[in-house]
């Protein structure tokens, strides 16, 4: 026994009262106990319950009681909590919609849309076949985080999203030509609405189908010296042709519908559709409908038939690597893979062309996999391409003007 533990000992005997006998202390005694300490933890039982307490007070240990759930799971279904739907105004400060006549129907474009700030740009998106102004939502948060003042339109394609044509075609026309009308209809009605003096500095951005309109639509010149450039993500004339002899296949595998939204975006995660929920959970309520005359199991259908659109799929896509390269402005191509470029685009990617980006780890809808990479490379694009901020050297009859020497 140390000398430490004889002084304590003694210590502790010497303040016992005086009527009680002092108990004799034997050093072999308190060596003996040592030696057999019984190392088994006690039974847990109310007995020992107020030892307990005295040892939770002493070493500042909380030890809760038999009553308190501390390791309950939690109650409620978590997929329940987790596929609610995001509301479009987390993105966006208001949508728009945008009437056209003509002879045989009345078409209202919905379009969500945040105004630029003084000279800022506008990043105008246009989704893929099947998706809607919603796929953009994350990525353009993105934008706007690096671009505070930026503006930003997005809009629903005809026969996807909000947007209506009234009477209801029985096919679609879902042509190239027709959409990019429709975008610079949308672009030029908004421009109106809101009351733009001029049309702001515009960067297209296209997904799949997108890509090919905004290509189309650059190429067009409509738009005039208003663009600074275009994006184009996933998709290439090639693959995008390829691709479509397994389109039908695709569309046989998925389901027909869905019991309720939130099983509708359960599975675009599962089926690594979409690779991030939040974009998810924004993007896929307005790809579906409710329709209370279908059983339970599937009351929640698809928006848009893609099926239907079959004679379409070629003409989107035909002449799209020519155009990309010729059209006038800055472009971007942005890849989920090397493999998907063409031999025509190989080619104008070694005479520099075009600015090209490739992210390996996402799905086709790489803006909704990866928004925050994918809204970097954007906004590096529009500031490499961004007129205003060039400053060109003064011409040399100007200083001669000026009587300055050269």
């Amino acid at each position: 026994m140390s000398d430490l533990q004889r002084a304590f000992a003694k210590a502790k005997l010497s303040s016992y009262p005086a009527t009680m006998p002092p108990v004799p202390f034997q050093e072999s005694e308190e060596d003996e106990e040592m030696d057999h300490f019984n190392t088994e933890l006690p039974a847990d039982d109310d007995s020992s319950s107020a030892s307990s307490a005295s040892s939770a007070s002493s070493t500042g240990t909380i030890i809760p009681s038999q009553n308190h759930n501390l390791f309950a799971r939690p109650q409620g279904s978590p997929n329940k909590r987790t596929m609610d739907q995001i509301p479009w105004t987390t993105y966006f400060e208001r949508e728009l919609f945008l009437e056209s006549v003509t002879e045989s129907s009345t078409i209202i474009h919905h379009a969500y849309l945040t105004s630029p700030v003084g000279n800022a740009p506008l990043f105008v998106t246009h989704h893929g076949a099947g998706s809607s102004g919603l796929s953009f939502a994350v990525m353009t948060a993105e934008i706007r985080k690096r671009l505070p003042t930026a503006g930003i339109l997005s809009l629903d394609a005809r026969g996807h999203g909000a947007t209506t044509i009234t009477p209801q075609p029985e096919i679609m026309d879902l042509s190239l030509e027709t959409l990019s009308t429709d975008l610079i209809s949308v672009l030029n009605k908004a421009n109106l609405q809101m009351g733009w003096e001029q049309m702001p500095l515009l960067v297209l951005i296209g997904h799949s189908l997108g890509g090919a309109v905004v290509t189309d639509v650059a190429k067009s010149g409509k738009l005039g010296n208003s663009v600074l450039g275009y994006a184009v993500l996933d998709v290439v004339e090639g693959s995008a042709i390829d691709a479509l002899q397994s389109m039908q296949t695709y569309l046989s595998t998925r389901p027909a519908g869905f019991p309720s939204l939130e099983s509708g975006i359960e599975w675009h995660i599962r089926s690594r559709t979409i690779r991030n929920s939040i974009s998810a959970r924004t993007s896929v309520p307005a790809l579906l409908k409710h329709d209370p005359t279908l059983r339970s199991s599937r009351c929640w259908t698809w928006q848009t038939d893609l099926a239907a659109t079959q004679p379409f799929w070629e003409g989107w896509f035909i002449g799209l690597s020519k155009k990309f390269l010729e059209a006038r402005g800055g472009k971007l191509l942005l890849l989920a893979g090397t493999d998907r470029l063409d031999k025509e685009l190989i080619i104008g990617q070694m005479q520099g062309k075009y600015a090209l980006q490739v992210f390996p780890e996402a799905g086709h809808f790489v803006h909704e996999d990866l928004p925050e990479k994918t809204a970097m490379v954007i906004v590096d694009f529009y500031k490499r391409n961004d007129r205003s901020a060039l400053v060109l050297p003064p011409k040399v009859s100007d200083l001669l003007r000026a009587g300055k020497r050269v």
